[in-house]
């Protein structure tokens, strides 16, 4: 998506922690911020820093801990067929436009996250606090328990598989 809020599909030619070149038919300035939605990967967004005929190049504007969490998914990407890695997803994933949201506790506390990952039957969100296994929750109108703990956050698997219509409303 472009800054004028122009949306184009490309595909990723070539890409690094630090930046992507896209093959596009848009056709954004240089220094234009561009948002881009990755399958795998996600919302990444940054500064177009060059063009070619077939697209154009983005800096990746991220914190560190984004880039080292990019790097590693990067490199599950790029080693899985050869290492005959499972996939390990039952639902495709989601790109959420808006990624902030809020996961309330049992006990009615509320605590502000980013959604990082989202799917028909769960999501990954960064948040500051980690919940213990098993521990129900609810993010926006979706009950579900937490499954797993990685560096940003929490894994939440919901309750009972959504509909796209669902998520559609909740994003």
């Amino acid at each position: 998506m472009l800054a004028t809020h122009e949306e184009f599909p490309c595909d990723v030619v070539d890409m690094s922690p630090g930046d992507v070149s896209f093959a596009c038919v848009g056709r954004p300035l240089v220094g234009e911020r561009v948002i881009a939605y990755l399958d795998h990967i996600g919302r990444l967004e940054g500064m177009v820093v060059s063009l070619s005929s077939t697209g154009f190049v983005m800096s990746i504007n991220a914190t560190d801990r984004k880039r080292e969490k990019l790097a590693a998914q990067l490199t599950w990407i790029a080693n899985k067929h050869e290492l005959g890695l499972p996939e390990d997803r039952r639902h495709d994933r989601l790109a959420p436009r808006n990624t902030r949201s809020e996961i309330t506790l049992d006990d009615g506390r509320r605590y502000a996250c980013r959604i990082v990952d989202l799917s028909l039957s769960g999501a990954a969100i960064d948040i500051d606090i980690r919940p213990a296994l098993g521990t129900p929750v609810r993010l926006g109108n979706m009950r579900g328990r937490v499954v797993r703990h990685f560096m940003e956050g929490v894994a939440i698997e919901f309750n009972s598989v959504q509909s796209r219509d669902t998520l559609t409303e909740f994003l």
